[in-house]
């Protein structure tokens, strides 16, 4: 399987984990949903309003590499956030609508990404203004990790509260392959 294939595989993940996540979470009622549970960024809902705070600053980021330029041109439109722990939206309709359309921009982006994009540099800056230089797909895969990694932590919170999300393993989304 190439690079690209599984940047396929994660962007799609990533959308069928979020639709499960948001799923379950629009069973909690305002209170339960902003609760403070110890996590990082508090409640499920400030997780959550993390997790696409992340994905719209490496998508933005992302936007500057030449092969990006026209699949994120919407993203880029896109309010800056102004720190990691921005509430974007209060609403969680509203959140959870971006959500679901930015999941679609991640599909088309990567759909469009070729092996040669993924072998290139990406050069950028951080939230602190620090200056790097990475391999493309190496970054790709951390922007991947990181909502992978929130969204555990999503999970566990929706735990605390009675809600279960069911199956979060990548392994249900790899298709059988015959044997040759």
């Amino acid at each position: 399987m190439s690079l690209k294939e599984h940047f396929t595989l994660l962007a799609a993940y990533n959308q069928s984990m979020n639709t499960k996540v948001y799923e379950a979470a629009s069973r909690l009622d305002k209170k339960e949903l902003t609760k403070d549970r110890g996590a990082f960024f508090g409640s499920v809902f400030g997780t959550l309003n993390h997790i696409l705070v992340g994905d719209i600053i490496w998508l933005k980021r992302f936007s500057s590499h030449p092969s990006c330029m026209s699949s994120l041109r919407e993203v880029v439109n896109l309010p800056n956030p102004s720190s990691l722990d921005q509430i974007l939206f209060e609403d969680f309709t509203a959140l959870s609508e971006q959500r679901s359309w930015l999941d679609c921009q991640i599909i088309c982006w990567v759909d469009e990404l070729t092996e040669t994009d993924l072998d290139l540099l990406l050069s950028y800056h951080n939230t602190k203004g620090i200056s790097a230089n990475k391999r493309f797909s190496s970054l790709v895969l951390h922007f991947f990790n990181h909502q992978t990694h929130h969204r555990g932590q999503v999970s566990a919170l929706l735990s605390q509260a009675a809600e279960d999300i069911g199956v979060t393993d990548l392994l249900a989304l790899i298709p059988e392959e015959a044997c040759v």
